[in-house]
């Protein structure tokens, strides 16, 4: 069990890759066994279906992001006692540098992964059980709106949906859009504080009353 595992964790790899450089037009499985360097006619005896391999993506990209993540977890826990926040200011601005490190390391290192996360978005407008596996975004919620409760923000499930929405815009205007011309290099030092500056005026106005 364990080898297939990690022979479809093998061939999804390559898939991102190839999702990355051509989009979804990119993704056959005679590219993906040539990507990974195996002989023709192995990406089809594990996946024997273009949809099995799209959801083999789809998963392998959710399991590495929530690996991603879990090591930079927004602070959670119950409410405070009394009323009042639990997060302080230094809280906050620690955690708008957590957020900026991450998405730096998703247009860096990850950058191929972010980009075919957003092809296998647009194709999940078309099968939406592809959604319910691309589950980053809704972890990501549920911390969203834990971390401004627990900052003392008005609505805060309506607001961490908020921040989450412009947490991920802002990573796309990066990539692909306006921002890839114009903000700091990524992985710099200037793009890290450039993105947490971004993401500290926004829980600035998410935690004001």
């Amino acid at each position: 069990m364990a080898g297939r595992t990690n022979r479809v964790a093998l061939l999804a790899d390559a898939a991102i890759e190839l999702l990355a450089e051509g989009g979804m037009r990119a993704l056959t499985h005679r590219a993906v066994d040539t990507r990974a360097g195996l002989p023709l006619g192995s990406t089809s005896a594990y996946l024997r279906t273009r949809q099995a391999l799209i959801e083999a993506v789809v998963q392998r990209l959710a399991d590495l992001d929530r690996a991603d993540l879990a090591g930079h977890e927004l602070p959670t826990g119950a409410p405070p006692p009394v009323p009042g926040p639990a997060l302080s200011e230094e809280d906050l601005d620690r955690l708008a540098a957590g957020v900026g490190d991450l998405l730096d390391r998703w247009l860096t290192v990850g950058r191929s992964r972010t980009l075919a996360r957003y092809a296998c978005l647009l194709e999940a407008v078309h099968r939406p059980e592809l959604r319910r596996i691309l589950g980053h975004g809704t972890l990501l919620r549920v911390q969203a709106r834990d971390l401004l409760a627990r900052a003392g923000a008005p609505e805060p499930d309506r607001r961490g949906d908020q921040l989450v929405a412009f947490v991920d815009g802002l990573l796309f205007d990066r990539l692909v859009g306006a921002g890839a011309l114009t903000a700091p290099t990524p992985g710099t030092p200037a793009s890290r504080a450039d993105l947490a500056a971004a993401v500290r005026a926004l829980l600035r106005a998410l935690t004001a009353a």
